[in-house]
Order: structure tokens, then sequence, then C-alpha cells
């Protein structure tokens, strides 16, 4: 791992890299007021949007504008090209061996993952075991986390398997742009983006149920005070299906129908924005009112298919993200492209016990946390928080990992000060059915505070666009 900052935009000597060259010379050329007056017209057109997201926890409101950073990430193609062909091998392994869990479950008998750590997770659904899926696709729908720490060095932090969101954003930043910056998309030759949703509604109807000529696809959302609303609304919209919530489904004769003002529609496809515990109160939780009772019996039936199946949190739990790169070369006989972060499992005693003598170096993760939340960034947190966590790893360290602190890379960031370097995060996302397919881009995530290497918007980060050149 690279023991200095990477920054993506100027060499070690201060030059500016060839791929911002152009860029670079528009930026020079470029009135302070002029950024200022264009980051205020993106704020007003983001409010006016409604481009919130809900913070949980918050009393007062509770909804926040995610910051947006008018200044670009510029991938060079190679670059690109590198990531590309990493998330594709990556993705297609993970489908393989939540296929084969809930099957043959080969893997586990050859000895390459512990069995209890598979069937033994909070996330394994014991009622998919045998149920055959259209094309053995589970995870359709793949959001990467990934991480730059030099030139064509790439490491993965995550997979998110189960409800990914974030895509929404990666298209609306790119819209402002195009609106802000005209110019800029005749300067260069930057990548679309905004294929994506027809990419995800083609995705979507490819995997629909044997037989059916002309698949309905549904988005079933939660409803307006979950996190992400605004991305299921706008997703719905752009796909041109239907945004339904639980109370709009019937199950019946093991059909799923959706209430119309013409009477009960059928759907085919349902793609998700709803975790497995809530989506079927007669199959988990009773007590949930957002989903659909007697959903699993269609689904397991194979009379309705669901975006992302249910049980793929057992291949995203931060607990198996270790055995990813065993995975690929166990399902595909091949190298990983894409390198993991070295990780410690604290369940393992050797393990635990360098973790406790080294946290002031290392980032400590919950297993199943996500959004930055339940996480201690060992070098920037006080004496009291790393004694709280070394109580919270020594009375349960099987739901703990800890990692070095990476050096992420930084990229220009137009920030109060002016333009500085920020340190970003990457979750490209990866689409599985037929083909397996990615725009090129992602949603960057940048930490706007200084030397912070949190990104998540939750954690006061900020998203800003993703370019990809074509050469």
């Amino acid at each position: 791992m690279a023991a200095t900052v990477y920054d993506e935009m100027r060499g070690k000597d201060g030059s500016v890299l060839p791929h911002y060259d152009s860029y670079h010379a528009w930026l020079e050329a470029m009135a302070p007021e002029r950024l200022v007056q264009k980051r205020n017209e993106a704020e007003v057109m983001f409010h006016r949007l409604g481009i919130t997201f809900a913070v949980y926890g918050e009393e007062a409101g509770g909804e926040r504008l995610i910051p947006f950073d008018i200044i670009p990430r510029i991938i060079p193609a190679a670059d690109w090209h590198i990531l590309e062909r990493g998330l594709v091998q990556r993705v297609k392994a993970l489908n393989l061996f939540l296929q084969d869990v809930y099957h043959d479950r080969a893997i586990l008998k050859a000895g390459l993952i512990p069995q209890e750590k598979v069937l033994g997770n909070a996330q394994f659904r014991p009622l998919m075991q045998g149920v055959n899926l259209p094309g053995d696709i589970y995870a359709h729908i793949t959001g990467v986390d990934i991480v730059c720490t030099g030139s064509g060095e790439f490491y993965v932090l995550e997979d998110n398997l189960r409800v990914p969101s974030g895509v929404s954003y990666m298209l609306e930043n790119r819209r402002m742009m195009m609106r802000l910056f005209p110019e800029l998309f005749a300067r260069q030759s930057v990548q679309p983006v905004d294929h994506y949703p027809d990419l995800l509604l083609e995705t979507l109807r490819g995997v629909a149920p044997l037989g059916v000529a002309d698949p309905v696809v549904a988005l079933l959302t939660p409803g307006a005070f979950n996190s992400a609303y605004f991305e299921h609304t706008f997703l719905a919209q752009q796909m041109g299906i239907e945004l339904v919530e639980g109370q709009d489904l019937i199950v019946r004769d093991n059909y799923v129908y959706m209430r119309t003002t013409r009477g009960p529609r059928r759907v085919d496809v349902i793609y998700r924005r709803i975790d497995d515990d809530f989506i079927d109160p007669r199959a988990f939780r009773p007590d949930s009112m957002l989903g659909v009772p007697g959903l699993m019996d269609a689904y397991r039936a194979g009379r309705v298919t669901l975006a992302n199946a249910v049980g793929t949190g057992v291949a995203d739990d931060k607990s198996m993200y270790v055995h990813v790169p065993d995975m690929i070369e166990f399902y595909l006989g091949e190298k990983p492209i894409l390198k993991n972060v070295p990780t410690y499992e604290l369940r393992k005693k050797d393990h635990m016990q360098y973790v406790l003598e080294h946290l002031a170096e290392l980032v400590v993760k919950e297993v199943h946390g996500s959004g930055g939340y339940g996480m201690l960034v060992g070098p920037a947190a006080t004496s009291a928080q790393r004694d709280d966590f070394r109580e919270r790893i020594v009375a349960s360290p099987e739901k703990y990992i800890a990692q070095p602190t990476l050096a992420l890379s930084t990229c220009p960031t137009f920030v109060d000060a002016g333009i500085a370097p920020r340190h970003v995060d990457l979750r490209p996302f990866v689409l599985s059915g037929k083909e397996t397919r990615i725009v090129p881009g992602g949603l960057t995530r940048v930490a706007l505070r200084e030397g912070s290497l949190v990104v998540n918007s939750s954690q006061g980060g900020g998203t800003k666009d993703t370019w990809v050149l074509e050469r």
C-alpha cells in the first residue's frame, strides 16, 4: 500500500497529470467568484429538485442536502479499464458464491470458508435453500466501494449486494455539471452515464420468470420516510415503471398483483428497496408494515423475481469480504484483479490481540455496520473513544473486523478556503442479468473535512461528478 497520499491531479513534483491537463487549463482561467456563483446555483437547483437524504436519529428536520462539489473527479481510460475488468470478475464470483451456498455448498465442502461463518450468519436465509433463480443471479445491482492509493492501484473496501444506493446522485451530479459547465464537455471526451436507467430496466426485464414475454416491473419502496426515497422515485420515473409500497401489492395463487384504477395487474419483477427482514411479514418480521404478505411464497414458486434476491446479505457481510479473493480463484480459476484491504478478523484470538495493541493505527468496523456508523478510525480517535471500542471488542469480538488505515487518494475540491485536496472513494454500480454491465464511472464521495477519511454523507461527506475519459 502507498505510504504517501496519491494526488489524482498532480504528480509528486507538483506537475499536472495528463488526464487533468485540459480541465486544469480551464480552471486556471476561471475567476474564483464565478466558481462560488456556480456552486450557489447548484445548491439552489438541488434544493428545488428535492435531492436530499434523511438522517436517522436527528430530531430537527432530519432532511439534509448532500453537499455537491463542482470540481469533477477525472479517471483516465487505462485506469477505468482495470476497474471495469476487476469489478465484472468480482461480481461474477459473488453471484456464483450465492448460488453455491444456497445449493451445493461446494466451497464449504472444500474447506475454503468455515461452514459456521456462512450457515450461522445473521444474513443467511434458510428458506432460500434450493430455490432456483432466473439466470442464477442473486445480486442484480451491486455497489462496490473502491479506493485508489496510487496510479492504477485500487482496493475494494466493501461489496454492497443487498439494497445498494447512491446511483441517483451519480446521474444528477452529471446532469448538474452539464447544466453548469456545458463548455467543459466540448473540450474533452467524457464517457456518458445517463443510459444507466435503460440498462437497469433491461437487466430487470431480462431476469423475469420463465415464460413471461413482456414482463411488468415495479419498484418497491418502504415509503417517503426512507433515507433514499428520492432515489426510489427518481429511478422509477426514469425507467417508466410504477413506484409501489407494500400496501399496493397483493398475492393471489402465488402470483403478485398491484392495485390499479383498472383493477389488479400482475407484476413479474420487483426491484425492491426494502431489507429482507421487512419484505414479507409471514416469512420474516411479523410486525412489518412495509412488506407484502405471501410474497416469499410467490418468489419461491418462481412466479416473481426479486432484485436483489433475498439472502444476498450473506455475501456482503464484512467478515465474508476476506474470502472474496478465494471465491474468485475457486469459481473462476483466476487471480483477483482488484485487491482486498488486508483484514483482521477479531473472532481470531491472535488477530484480536494484535488489534487491541494497535488500535491507534487501525480502522475498526462492525461486521454488519453501514453508513460510516459503528466505526473507529484509530488515528483520528480520542483515547476515550479507543477505550470505549476496546471494551466493545473484548465483549463481542466476532462483531468486528479491523484494517490498516489506507492512504486514500485525494482530488481537487472546492471548499471555503478555495481549491484544496480532499480524500475520495468511488462506488461503481454493476448490473448483472443476461450479461454483466457497468456504466463508466460511479458515485464519487468526498470527505469535505480536511484530513478526514470518512466520506459517508451521513458523516459530513459530499459527492462529485466522476468523469471517465474516452481515451
